[in-house]
C-alpha cells in the first residue's frame, strides 16, 4: 500500500525530566507572579460565580409551576405562578451575568498581559541564545526546521498560559462544584448520572479522536496524490520522454483509491458516532430526567421541581465540562514539550561559554597554524584537516587551492574560531586563540564569501552591517573602494534602494561589491576570501577582483581560490589535498613544476 512520508507527531508523555525541564518557565513568570496571583484570584472568582449559574436557571424553569398529576390548562398555568419569585430569580441571573463578566474580563486582561509579557523575555532569552551559538548546533538543526519548531513552541505556550490553563482549571472547579451540587440535592440520581453522563461523554470524546484520525490519514493521503499530479506535471517532458504516462496513471489511481477506501471508512464510523450520541449520550440524559421527574410527581415526590431543573442544568454543564478536560489536558501535555524544546535550547552552551579566553590585545596579524588535525564532531572518522602547518607574516596574502573537500574552507572557519582545532594550535601575533576574546578576535576578522547574504532593508542599512554608527561619509568611501558607488548611484533611491529578500533585487556581482564594502568598512587585520569571484561572469570579475585588491591591502589575506588567475599575484600559494598540503610556493613556482598538481589544475582550467 502506498504510504505517505512519515511526518514525526508530538506525542508528549509527561516524564518526571520533562516535567522539572517544564518547571523552569516558571522563573520567567516569577517578576510577574503577583499580578498572576491576582489573575487566578478572578478565576476562582468567575468560575465558582459561574456554577450559581445553572442553579438559578434551575430554579426559575421549576419556579412555582402546579405540582398536581396531569396536563394543566394555559389559564390554570398563569394562575400558578408567583410573578415576583420568578422576576426575582430573573434579576439574580442578570446580576450574576454581569458579575461574572467583570471577574472575567478581569482574569483574561491579567493573564494576557502576564502571557505577553512572559513569551517577551522567553523570545528574547532564545533569540539571545541561537545568535551566540557554536556553528556546531547549526550543523545539527536544519535553520528551517528550527525558527519553525521555536515559533510552534511559543505559540503553544502563550496559548497555554493565555487560556488553556485557566480554562482547564475552569472546568475543574465546575465538575467537582457540579457533583457536590446534585449530590446534595439527591445522592441516589446523582449516583444514576455518575455512572452514565460522564462515562458517555468520555467514550464520545474517544470515538471522535478515532475519526479525526482516520480523517487525517485520509489528508496525508490526499497530499500524496497531489504531490504525484505536481510532479507529473512539472516534469511531464522527463514522463513522455521516458513514456511513463501509464506508470505515474497507475501510481496516482493507487493513491486515490485508497483515499477513498479511508474516506468511507471514516464515513461509516462517523455515522455510527452520530447513532451513538443519538442513542445512548442523549438516551442517558432522557433516562436521567425519566428518574428525575419520577422523584418530583407524585404524592411521595422527594425531590422539589426547581431542584430538578438545576440537577438538569448542572448535569448539562458537567458533561460538558467532562468532554472538553482530554483535549485541554492534551494541549498542556503538548506545553510541557514545546517548554521543554526551548528551555533545552535556552539551557545550551553558547560560544561564550565555550569560548572563555579574555584578552584584548592589539591584533597584528602574524598567522600560524602548527600541527592542526580537525575532525566535524559529527563524522570522527573522517579528518578533514590532517597535521596542517603553515604561517602568514602581517599583511601577507597566502591563497589555497584544492579539489572540493581538501579542506580550504574548514581552515577558514577555524580562522573565525567557528570550530576549534582538534588538535594542533592555531595562533596570532604568536598567542593561541583561546585566550583572546571571541568578540575581541572577530572585530579584527572579515569574510567576504561566494554566496552573499544579504539582510532586508537598505544598501545602506547592509553595508553598515560592517560597522555599526558608520556615518555617510564612510559609507560612501567604503561603496568607491568596493567599486560600488557607480551602480548605487544609478538607482533612483541610491544607498536608500531595498536590496529585497536576501538580496533578489541585485545582481551576483552587485552584492559581491556591497558585501566588499561592508569589509572595508569593518577594516579588519584579517581579511578571508571563499571563493569570491567563483561565480560571476568576466565583466563582474573584473570589476570585484579590482575591490578585492583595494581590499587585501595592508591585510592578513586568506584565498580560497577557485579560478587560479585570480591569485597570481599572491605572495604564497598552498595546494592542497585530502586536508594536507602537498605544494607550496609562488604561481611561476608551481606553474613550472613538472607534473604538479597546481600545474595540472591550471592546465585543466585552460583547457
Amino acid at each position: 500500500m502506498l504510504k505517505p512520508k512519515n511526518k514525526k507527531k508530538d506525542r508528549v508523555k509527561l516524564s518526571k525530566e520533562s516535567v522539572q525541564k517544564a518547571k523552569r518557565i516558571f522563573s520567567y513568570l516569577k517578576p510577574y507572579r503577583l499580578y498572576f496571583f491576582i489573575g487566578w484570584i478572578f478565576l476562582v472568582l468567575s468560575s465558582s460565580a459561574g456554577l450559581f449559574f445553572p442553579y438559578l436557571l434551575g430554579q426559575l424553569l421549576g419556579s412555582d409551576l402546579p405540582s398536581e398529576t396531569g396536563t394543566p390548562s394555559n389559564q390554570e398555568l398563569l394562575e400558578g405562578i408567583d410573578l415576583n419569585n420568578i422576576n426575582s430569580v430573573a434579576l439574580a441571573l442578570l446580576v450574576l451575568l454581569v458579575i461574572q463578566s467583570v471577574f472575567s474580563f478581569f482574569r483574561v486582561v491579567i493573564f494576557t498581559q502576564v502571557t505577553e509579557k512572559t513569551m517577551r523575555d522567553i523570545r528574547k532569552d532564545a533569540f539571545d541564545k541561537l545568535v551566540y551559538m557554536p556553528m556546531d548546533f547549526f550543523n545539527k538543526n536544519k535553520v528551517g526546521e528550527l525558527t519553525g519548531r521555536i515559533a510552534a513552541d511559543i505559540t503553544l505556550i502563550q496559548d497555554t498560559l493565555r487560556t488553556t490553563i485557566a480554562e482547564f482549571f475552569r472546568q475543574i472547579i465546575i465538575i467537582i462544584g457540579s457533583i457536590i451540587f446534585i449530590t446534595i440535592v439527591s445522592w441516589k440520581l446523582a449516583l444514576i448520572m455518575l455512572a452514565t453522563v460522564p462515562v458517555m461523554a468520555l467514550i464520545a470524546v474517544i470515538f471522535g479522536r478515532f475519526i479525526r484520525k482516520l480523517s487525517k490519514k485520509a489528508q496525508d493521503y490526499s497530499a500524496t496524490s497531489n504531490a504525484i499530479i505536481e510532479e507529473s506535471l512539472m516534469g511531464i517532458t522527463n514522463v513522455k520522454t521516458f513514456t511513463n504516462e501509464a506508470f505515474m496513471i497507475a501510481k496516482y489511481r493507487k493513491s486515490i483509491e485508497t483515499i477513498k477506501k479511508l474516506n468511507i471508512k471514516s464515513g461509516n464510523w462517523r455515522g455510527l458516532f452520530i447513532s451513538f450520541i443519538i442513542t445512548c449520550l442523549f438516551g442517558a440524559i432522557i433516562f436521567i430526567i425519566w428518574q428525575g421527574l419520577h422523584m418530583t410527581v407524585g404524592p411521595d415526590a422527594t425531590l422539589d421541581k426547581g431542584d430538578f431543573f438545576s440537577f438538569v442544568m448542572f448535569t448539562v454543564f458537567m458533561g460538558a465540562s467532562i468532554g472538553s478536560i482530554p483535549d485541554l489536558y492534551a494541549t498542556m501535555q503538548k506545553a510541557v514539550g514545546a517548554t521543554e524544546h526551548l528551555m533545552n535550547i535556552i539551557t545550551e552552551e553558547t560560544e561564550e561559554m565555550i569560548h572563555t579566553g579574555t584578552k584584548t590585545t592589539p591584533i597584528h596579524g602574524d598567522v600560524a597554524f602548527n600541527d592542526v588535525s580537525f575532525f566535524y564532531p559529527q563524522r570522527k572518522d573522517f579528518k578533514v584537516l590532517d597535521h596542517l602547518s603553515f604561517t602568514a607574516k602581517k599583511g601577507e596574502k597566502i591563497a589555497f587551492v584544492g579539489a572540493s573537500g581538501a579542506g580550504k574552507s574548514t581552515i577558514a572557519s577555524i580562522l573565525q574560531r567557528f570550530y576549534s582545532p582538534t588538535s594542533g594550535t592555531y595562533t596570532i601575533d604568536g598567542t593561541d586563540v583561546s585566550e583572546f576574546s571571541l568578540n575581541h578576535l572577530r572585530s579584527h576578522t572579515a569574510l567576504v564569501p561566494q554566496e552573499v547574504i544579504l539582510f532586508s532593508g537598505s544598501i545602506k542599512d547592509n553595508i553598515r552591517f560592517g560597522k555599526q554608527g558608520a556615518t555617510d561619509e564612510e559609507i560612501i568611501s567604503a561603496a568607491k573602494k568596493a567599486n560600488a558607488f557607480d551602480f548605487i548611484s544609478s538607482f533612483p533611491d541610491g544607498f536608500e534602494t531595498e536590496v529585497g529578500d536576501r538580496g533578489i533585487q541585485l545582481s551576483g556581482g552587485q552584492k559581491q561589491r556591497i558585501a566588499i564594502a561592508r569589509a572595508i568598512l569593518k577594516d579588519p587585520t584579517i581579511l578571508i576570501l571563499d571563493e569570491a569571484t567563483s561565480a560571476l561572469d568576466t565583466e563582474s570579475e573584473r570589476l570585484v577582483q579590482d575591490a578585492l585588491d583595494n581590499l587585501m591591502e595592508n591585510r592578513t589575506s586568506f584565498i580560497i581560490a577557485h579560478r587560479l588567475s585570480t591569485i597570481r599575484k599572491v605572495d604564497t600559494i598552498l595546494v592542497m589535498e585530502h586536508g594536507k598540503i602537498v605544494e607550496k610556493g609562488t604561481h611561476d613556482e608551481l606553474i613550472n613544476k613538472v607534473d604538479g598538481v597546481y600545474a595540472n589544475l591550471n592546465e585543466m582550467q585552460l583547457n
